[in-house]
Formats: structure tokens, C-alpha cells, sequence
């Protein structure tokens, strides 16, 4: 097994499967119905994603025990190598937009360049998933303006998640020595050559929204390297519970 490469694909698809978990948590409480169906196709388009990357790595494992069911719910809290960001909880729907907002930027910016991998599989993963993240950043982005620009109170609100949230995006460009070994390889992303352009499109939202950019250089990490805070305990709880409470159970 290539073990750097199993771990990059990881790293890539943790962040959806838990973010896709969260706002699969949000199913039946959004803040109206066409709102709340949005989320939650946002959350099925992250573990449709999440499927091709863990059959991705189940092949490529050499284990025929390992599946994409047993990558995506039997691991422990330390295997898993998503960013801090995303596990962050849904206080309230500006927290969830504003979280949104953050992770897909970087999604959409890391998916165009993971469609230049020497990798076939990861390219065709990256080509399929790009429309689904092009329509995610629109929905998040467009929100973003209209909270900000919006009432006083929604405007107090998004400003808040945006001072909150923010010292968790510098984690998105920390490489793991997985992620170093690929991009030396071609195949994997240099995300750290994606951070101005990051930062610009963020915050050009942002200043459209009427909205302050933190200034904060204090930075949130530790997810990347199976380092969580302490809801991803919760979050796993919920995840995990039929798989472990009905071992190899089948549909």
C-alpha cells in the first residue's frame, strides 16, 4: 500500500465527511424550507464525494477488510485528519454559513488545481466534484452578502461567527508529511500556494458584505494531524453509532 497516498486521500475527504455530518444535522431546521433543502443537498453532495474518495483509498489499501463503510465509520477520533473548521458546531445559521463560506473557498481553489494531479482517479474525482463546489460557493457566498448587508442583528451575528471562525483557515495550507510527499510527486496540491488567493477571495465577500476582516494572527490547529477539539467526540458519537452498536451489519 502506498501508504502516503492513502493518508492524502484522507486528508482530502475527511474534511466533507465532517462537514457533510454537520449540516446533515441541520436537516428538517433550517430557517425556511428552501433554505433547509439546500443545506441538505450540500451535505449529499460532500458524502458522494466522500464515497469516491474512500473506495479510492479501500483499493489502493490491499486489504480486502478495508472498505469505504470501515474507513468512513470504525476508525478512532486520532485517524481521522480533517481541519479544526469543520467540526466546529452549528450555534446558529450564521455560524453555519459563515463555516461554509470559509471551507468552500479552499475546497473550490484546491479542486482546480487537484484537476492538474498526475493521479487519474483523484483528476476525475476533482472534475466531478467542481460543479457541485462552484454551486456550494455561490449558495455560502451569496448568504455572506445578505446576512452582512442585511439587518442590524443578522449583520452583528455573521460579523461574530467571521471574528470566531476565522482562526481556524490558516490550518487549510498546513501540510502533513503525507501531503509534502505528493505534491513532490505530482500528485498532490500546494496548498500553500493557495493562500493569498484564498485570502483575497474571502475577503473580497467580505468587504462586499459590509462585513470586518479580522486581523487576528493567532491560528487554530491540530485536526490535520488527528488533533481535535472536543466535538468531534460528539460528532463521532452520532456517526459511529450504528456500525458499532451492529458490527458488520449489511443493508
Amino acid at each position: 500500500m502506498n501508504n502516503n497516498l492513502y493518508n492524502y486521500i484522507l486528508g482530502i475527504a475527511d474534511n466533507s465527511l465532517i462537514l457533510g455530518q454537520r449540516l446533515g444535522e441541520l436537516c428538517g431546521h433550517g430557517p425556511s424550507l428552501e433554505t433547509d433543502i439546500a443545506c441538505t443537498n450540500i451535505s449529499l453532495d460532500f458524502f458522494g464525494q466522500v464515497r469516491s474518495y474512500f473506495k479510492y483509498a479501500a483499493q489502493i489499501s490491499g486489504n480486502e477488510k478495508v472498505t469505504e463503510d470501515t474507513i468512513a465509520f470504525l476508525r478512532i477520533e486520532r485517524e481521522y485528519k480533517n481541519v479544526l473548521l469543520v467540526e466546529q458546531p452549528n450555534t446558529d445559521f450564521g455560524y453555519t454559513i459563515v463555516r461554509q463560506f470559509l471551507f468552500d473557498a479552499f475546497h473550490l481553489l484546491f479542486l482546480r488545481e487537484l484537476e492538474k494531479s498526475t493521479d487519474e482517479t483523484l483528476v476525475a474525482i476533482a472534475k466531478k466534484s467542481i460543479k457541485e463546489v462552484s454551486y456550494h460557493w455561490r449558495f455560502s457566498s451569496d448568504w455572506i452578502r445578505r446576512l452582512g448587508d442585511g439587518t442590524q442583528e443578522s449583520h452583528e451575528r455573521v460579523q461574530e461567527a467571521v471574528i470566531d471562525l476565522w482562526m481556524y483557515t490558516d490550518e487549510l495550507f498546513h501540510q502533513t508529511d503525507a501531503d509534502q510527499v505528493m505534491v513532490a510527486e505530482g500528485i498532490g496540491v500546494d496548498t500553500i500556494k493557495l493562500k493569498d488567493a484564498y485570502y483575497q477571495m474571502i475577503s473580497e465577500v467580505l468587504k462586499e458584505a459590509t462585513l470586518e476582516i479580522p486581523e487576528g494572527k493567532y491560528f487554530h490547529k491540530g485536526g490535520k494531524q488527528g488533533i481535535h477539539s472536543e466535538h468531534m467526540g460528539y460528532i463521532l458519537s452520532d456517526m459511529q453509532y450504528m456500525q458499532r452498536t451492529y458490527p458488520n451489519m449489511e443493508w
